[in-house]
């Protein structure tokens, strides 16, 4: 495989779309970019066409914290053993296995991987795959490697993060009825809003998160905020759930005003709550994936690739970007499972036998599509 782009994303391309909260305040870092390049490579002259490639994405970054390293002749343990080192490394593999028993991958049709940089933390692939994407860096058969039990998604949903935030006034413990208490007011907000989205959780995660004021015992916190992160599955869903997180903070600040108006230690917080409370919007606006292409998912079943259960809740990542791309088939597809393998948690694990699994998966999926763009193996 050949080099064809080693580079960090520029700060114009990231700009071209929507931009998660966390990225924008990071631009400005000139190191922020430039110490996270992406990388593509390819097997195959340039001159093959989109229609004859495959694309395989797979992203280098984990999240934050270190886990022990081991392997104990079975199991891989590590930060990035299931997301997504361990199947980056298989994927490899099955190209390797598939390159020697048909001459014509490389050939006749090509390969894409891109290795990318931004898929964790919240910056959903905006300065990583988003930009390889626009670039053209794409094939007729696109695939991103997650964990999905080797089955294969063809749906992703997005991801928007809204935070309350609440700035009042401090105050002393010996007068704490002097004050804006958003502890409790956020407290409060948080049951609410969680109960008022509660009817989503059935389609889509809703994730009532991180809540910070202070961490005294003898200081009543005036500002403070709350986050929430919300998944949808299609654009009409996310703008749906926008105007209910806005109708439901709203209700909230009503509820909480009515009930502690008469309080001694709240009054003050309940009389200014609309007007210290305000909604931002972190992240909101992406693209989601709902793939369709009839001819990709047959090739898929073809090569013993079973499809994920339309009954089963799908999960975000970074092939929501491929969803603009008209005429190719996109899916995700990975050894192990999220939760079972510990990702982004403490004890993360890859099992040698899936991730073997995965790169004979891989190396079925190349023959089955150079045999059908070739017409014969």
């Amino acid at each position: 495989m050949r080099v064809v782009r080693h580079a960090p994303a520029v700060r114009a391309d990231v700009e071209r779309g929507p931009v998660p909260a966390v990225v924008r305040a990071a631009l400005d870092r000139p190191e922020f970019l430039a110490d996270q390049p992406n990388l593509v490579l390819r097997l195959g002259p340039d001159g093959v066409p989109g229609a004859r490639t495959v694309m395989f994405n797979v992203h280098l970054d984990t999240v934050a914290g270190e886990q022990p390293v081991s392997f104990d002749g079975a199991r891989f343990h590590g930060r990035g053993a299931i997301d997504a080192k361990g199947p980056a490394v298989a994927l490899l593999a099955g190209i390797r296995s598939a390159r020697a028993r048909r001459p014509a991958i490389g050939r006749d049709v090509g390969v894409l991987v891109q290795a990318v940089a931004g898929e964790e933390g919240g910056a959903m692939g905006v300065f990583g795959t988003r930009p390889l994407v626009q670039a053209g860096y794409t094939g007729r058969l696109n695939v991103f490697c997650e964990p999905t039990g080797g089955r294969f998604l063809a749906r992703c949903t997005a991801s928007m993060t809204a935070r309350v935030v609440v700035e009042g006034t401090d105050a002393i413990d010996d007068r704490p009825g002097e004050g804006h208490n958003a502890s409790v007011l956020l407290g409060f907000l948080a049951q609410w809003l969680g109960h008022a989205l509660d009817p989503y959780a059935a389609r889509a995660a809703v994730c009532v998160a991180g809540l910070r004021t202070g961490a005294r015992h003898n200081k009543v916190y005036g500002s403070g905020a709350l986050s929430l992160n919300l998944a949808y599955s299609s654009m009409d869903a996310g703008r749906r759930m926008e105007r209910e997180v806005e109708a439901a903070l709203h209700g909230g600040l009503d509820a909480f005003a009515a009930r502690f108006a008469d309080t001694m230690l709240f009054a003050r917080t309940a009389a200014d709550a609309h007007a210290i409370t305000r909604l931002e919007w972190l992240k909101r606006g992406l693209p989601v994936l709902d793939d369709r292409h009839a001819w990709g998912h047959a090739l898929l079943q073809r090569a013993g690739i079973p499809s994920w259960p339309p009954d089963e809740p799908a999960f975000t990542c970074d092939a929501i970007w491929m969803s603009q791309i008209p005429g190719t088939c996109t899916v995700v597809l990975g050894p192990g499972d999220l939760a079972a393998n510990n990702a982004h948690a403490d004890g993360e694990f890859a099992d040698a036998a899936d991730l073997a699994a995965f790169a004979d998966a891989v190396s079925r999926l190349l023959i089955a599509f150079t045999d059908d763009s070739n017409g014969a193996p």
